[in-house]
């Protein structure tokens, strides 16, 4: 149990009149150790990401006088009151300051100038710790770098540097500030890209395809006895802003304001509603944010994401500000959800009971094209290149972002002890019941697809598809007594076995 404190000294004004951030980075997604590589594979930011880019740093340099006049216990000034009965170490992220916290061995700021050198990385192990170890010059090169939106290397590598890892599971340990941020520090970032990615080249381009057509007809549990929910979840980013672990106050609350005119435009059955977190005032239709009922309602479903409880968020920068300008739309139905300003600009996911992923999918592809409009109608758009596809906070989740899965009952085929190499074999991944590196319960297991890079999106549901239906079949026959050997051995991704 880790001790409260009110931390009240920790609140103090720290926002500088010309609205500096102090951001970090995010999440560092599990993933394979794969072998390292890559090389700087050039500039993809173009001039119209820098345009809009310096055209948003100039009206950020504004004051803010609504703000400065509501500064009551409120970010960015103070702390919300709902952050307040958090224990210290997580209201320490929760502000406008980065986050440094000694309790947790968070000591490593991203104030400019950075550090000549860093710290003993001897004991790290994450592929950013990796690459870098491997060339102690990677650090020198970049440390005095900078994006057009004022990214520095700092923001991209806190993460890593705060978070040790642990030698069992490795994480990326880096993120993306910006857009901006994937080809200024390339030299570094293609190697964590590449290790995360299995080689995947810094010259490659990534393929997509979001055409329902594509999608296979296999049927996934043809008796329905094994499949709970199924889903299709993917992020998306705005051009032209930071990413959240760099968001300054003002541009989360544009990027929420641009998002939800998107999905408050959608029809039919997109048509739905958007809840800002309970003590959010970012929203002029609900300045109190969600009522506490709608927060326990969506929390017991599972629909709600929660403050950052984790030193790999807080060392972000994606925790500043909490709970402003995030919130989540659903539609009548609750079966399309878009998370926004949690650890991307948005996560969009689309799921239902059953396992009628095609359904799920086209709803899927209808509502991201659906923000798209809105977007390029507002002269924004996605981040998007052809090398790295969908540009979003975390290596792990570039090209395609998606994840396609299902919540499966494999009590027997799980049991065995080859279940992960199995997965590994067929592109697909398994997680317990309450997310990565959790536990299953009862056998049941959330299995998606592992990659999300150099595959277009088709190809990566009809890999989950035919792969969950193998598993299926082969728990049937276990249940039966029968062997699955032959099968196993001739087993392969994206392939209905016979």
């Amino acid at each position: 149990m880790f001790k409260a404190s009110t931390l009240k000294n920790l609140a103090r004004s720290v926002a500088s009149k010309n609205n500096t951030m102090t951001p970090m980075a995010v999440r560092a997604f599990s993933s394979n150790n794969q072998p390292e590589g890559g090389m700087n594979y050039g500039m993809f930011a173009g001039a119209a990401v820098l345009a809009s880019g310096a055209a948003y740093m100039m009206n950020e340099k504004k004051e803010v006088a609504s703000v400065a006049a509501a500064a009551d216990s409120y970010p960015p000034h103070d702390l919300s009151p709902n952050v307040k009965t958090l224990p210290g170490w997580i209201q320490a992220g929760c502000g406008n300051d980065e986050y440094i916290c000694p309790e947790k061995g968070a000591t490593f700021s991203c104030k400019e100038p950075l550090p000549k050198n860093l710290p003993d990385l001897t004991n790290h192990a994450n592929l950013c710790t990796d690459a870098l170890k491997a060339d102690m010059g990677i650090y020198e090169r970049l440390r005095t770098r900078k994006t057009s939106l004022g990214v520095n290397l700092g923001h991209c590598i806190k993460t890593g540097i705060d978070n040790k890892g642990h030698p069992m599971i490795t994480t990326c340990g880096i993120v993306a500030g910006d857009e901006e941020s994937w080809t200024v520090f390339a030299e570094l970032m293609d190697k964590v890209v590449s290790a995360r990615h299995g080689g995947y080249s810094p010259y490659a381009q990534h393929p997509s395809d979001m055409n329902p057509a594509n999608i296979s007809n296999t049927k996934i549990d043809p008796t329905g006895k094994y499949i709970i929910t199924a889903r299709c979840r993917t992020g998306r980013s705005v051009r032209g802003f930071r990413l959240p672990p760099c968001n300054s106050f003002e541009e989360r609350r544009e990027i929420e304001r641009l998002v939800v005119e998107g999905l408050l435009n959608m029809t039919g059955e997109l048509k739905g509603e958007y809840f800002p977190l309970c003590g959010s005032r970012s929203y002029p239709a609900k300045p109190k944010g969600m009522s506490e009922a709608k927060e326990e309602q969506l929390r017991s479903r599972g629909n709600l994401f929660q403050e950052p409880d984790s030193t790999l968020l807080l060392s972000s920068g994606c925790g500043r500000h909490w709970p402003d300008a995030r919130g989540i739309f659903h539609n009548e139905n609750m079966d399309f959800f878009v998370w926004i300003n949690e650890e991307d600009h948005m996560r969009i996911i689309s799921m239902e009971k059953g396992d009628n992923i095609k359904a799920i999918f086209n709803r899927f592809a209808k509502s991201t094209e659906a923000i798209k409009e809105v977007l390029q109608a507002n002269k924004y758009d996605f981040m998007h290149n052809e090398h790295l596809g969908f540009i979003l906070t975390c290596p792990s989740n570039l090209g395609t972002g998606l994840r396609a899965g299902a919540m499966v009952k494999l009590p027997h085929l799980s049991a065995r002890k080859d279940f992960k190499q199995i997965c590994a074999k067929l592109s697909l991944q398994a997680r317990g019941c309450a997310g990565v590196d959790s536990a299953s319960v009862g056998g049941t297991w959330d299995i998606s697809n592992a990659d999300r890079l150099g595959k277009s999106e088709t190809t990566l549901v009809n890999i989950f598809i035919e792969g969950v239906a193998n598993f299926i079949k082969w728990e049937g026959m276990l249940e039966r007594g029968e062997s699955i050997e032959d099968q196993l051995a001739a087993a392969k991704p994206g392939v209905l076995s016979v």
